[in-house]
């Protein structure tokens, strides 16, 4: 069941999100509502201390392990000498 609320907010807020709704195709009150759902559902989540991994998540996982003193930047930069000699 859908209810009004009334929001008092910044002119400058208010037109800034009517124009990312209108870029995304949402209304703007359907923004509010699942930001609104989100922090609600965080606070359940907090309060459960698990955590939901969702089946595309778990689809992708591979299974590989990476090492803790694995040096992302360093192994980047060796990829980028290589690509470009």
């Amino acid at each position: 069941m859908d209810s009004k609320l009334t929001l008092k907010l910044d002119k400058f807020v208010i037109d800034k999100a009517k124009d990312y709704a209108s870029t995304h195709k949402r209304s703007l009150s359907r923004i509010i509502e699942s930001y609104l759902r989100s922090l609600i559902n965080k606070n359940k989540k907090e309060n459960n201390d698990d955590i939901e991994i969702s089946p595309f998540v778990k689809s992708i996982a591979t299974g590989v392990k990476i090492p803790d003193d694995f040096d992302i930047k360093k192994e980047y930069g060796d990829h980028l000498t290589q690509k470009y000699q």
